[in-house]
């Protein structure tokens, strides 16, 4: 059987190992245009890229599949799999494989539509996750479900970890699937409008921690938001990146933003609801990634400062 598979970061990769180990024609692999990264803008190729090279599978890379699917057609695919791919597909497209084209969602849809569902789960302070395999239809994340995982949500995940724990199961999900869609043996389900809900990519907006809200609530934030984008707050009116932190019992009260104690351990910082959040790793405007306790002592801090504040 002929699979085109459509993937473009890190999410995607075992999913397309997963396909290569289990024997099916991968014939082509279709990913986003390789992009500067990095302060010095080097030119990179996706992750995906680099894997199917490492096999030999030929690689397209449209800069809008919309305009320029026909050569993905031309490979005569029985089945598209898409997995964090990052552009809509088109009706042509969608329509060509004798299988149909199904996509690996990082969500229990129709919880999370959209391109953040797993920042957006962590974020929520969400108890499970879990991967979606449905048919792909000409709106965002709508399609019919065939198979689905749950996938549990730990105190200590972050972004980082569940994107891992979730990438391992989709790819183990398809791997399931695909026999079983071949075989003819799966119902799909149509998914409950009323339950949707949407994940939208993260912005700016989002990254900013506003320390009225409650310790719960800023921790879901920093731990939703790492290893990227990374929450960020101001000092003294300069950007400052929180890149990890934890709720604790502060050893004294104080205003929202305030910082009440630092020591070794970090910087303990008051918010709403009279909790707190001890910052235990950082990044000032302009200098590297440091533990809170490096930038304590070479800082001059003082309990009457507060974090959020514009100049």
């Amino acid at each position: 059987m002929k699979i085109v598979f459509m993937g473009t970061p890190d999410f995607s990769v075992p999913v397309l190992q997963k396909l290569i180990q289990d024997g099916y024609e991968v014939v082509a692999v279709v990913t986003q245009p390789d992009k500067p990264v990095g302060r010095k803008k080097v030119i990179t190729p996706p992750p995906v890229k680099r894997e199917a090279l490492r096999h030999e599978i030929p690689v397209l890379q449209p800069k809008k599949v919309r305009h320029e699917y026909k050569e993905i057609l031309d490979y005569k695919p029985d089945l598209i799999v898409t997995a964090a791919y990052g552009q809509i597909l088109p009706s042509e497209l969608l329509e060509g494989p004798k299988l149909g084209c199904i996509n690996v969602h990082a969500s229990l849809l129709p919880e999370y539509r959209g391109g953040a569902p797993i920042h957006k789960a962590i974020i929520d302070g969400k108890k499970e996750s879990g991967i979606t395999i449905m048919y792909m239809v000409n709106q965002l994340d709508a399609g019919d479900i065939l198979t689905q995982v749950r996938v549990p949500i730990d105190e200590d995940d972050h972004v980082g970890s569940l994107h891992d724990k979730l990438s391992i199961a989709g790819a183990k999900l398809l791997s399931e699937t695909i026999p079983k869609l071949i075989a003819n043996e799966i119902e799909p389900k149509k998914q409950e409008e009323s339950l949707v809900t949407y994940a939208p990519n993260i912005s700016r907006e989002m990254e900013e921690i506003n320390w009225e809200l409650d310790g719960e609530t800023i921790y879901n934030q920093i731990r939703g938001l790492h290893p990227w984008p990374v929450a960020y707050t101001t000092l003294n009116g300069k950007p400052l990146k929180v890149w990890w932190g934890h709720k604790v019992n502060a050893p004294k009260k104080g205003l929202p933003g305030q910082l009440v104690h630092f020591d070794r351990e970090g910087i303990v910082v008051a918010t709403g609801n009279e909790t707190a959040i001890r910052i235990s790793e950082l990044q000032p405007a302009g200098k590297k990634r440091m533990q809170a306790s490096q930038f304590v002592a070479g800082a001059q801090l003082s309990t009457d400062m507060k974090l959020g504040e514009k100049e």
